[in-house]
Formats: structure tokens, sequence, C-alpha cells
């Protein structure tokens, strides 16, 4: 009689701590797949703000790239028309 009790106080035990390992299971879970969609969706804002960067800082560097090419022309023009009076 003694060893049924003792089975059964160990059966008990034994359900009540897989029960509170599935349950701490299911906790890391849920909260790493949030720690994941989080981290994803941060990820996706932070390529979009790169992307407009990228943009824009080409669009700039067209801009200079302009100004710099007509200030030679400007300077080439000047250049062209100044320097065979100095021959």
């Amino acid at each position: 009689m003694a060893t049924k009790k003792q089975t059964t106080l160990i059966d008990t035990t034994a359900k009540k701590v897989l029960g509170i390992a599935t349950k701490a299971n299911d906790l890391a879970l849920s909260t790493t797949e949030k720690v994941f969609e989080k981290s994803f969706d941060l990820t996706e804002k932070g390529i979009g703000l790169s992307s407009i960067m990228v943009k824009k800082g080409l669009k700039a560097s067209a801009k200079n790239q302009d100004i710099v090419f007509n200030t030679l022309e400007t300077v080439k023009g000047k250049a062209a028309k100044y320097l065979p009076k100095f021959k």
C-alpha cells in the first residue's frame, strides 16, 4: 500500500513539473516570436529609411555634379575667349 501512495505522489509531481515546463516553453516560444516579429518590422523600416537616404544622396550628388560641370563649361568658355589674347 505504501508503494501505491509513493507511485501516485511521484506521478502527480511529475505531471505538475511537466505542466510547468510546458508553460515555460510556451512562454519562451511566444516571447521569441514577438521579439522576432518586432525586430523584423524594425529592420524593414530601417531598410526603407536607408533606401530613401540613398536616393536623396544620389539626387544631391547629381546636382553637385551638374554644378561642377556647368562651372567647368563656363571656365572653359572664358579661357577659350581670353587665352588667345595673351599669346
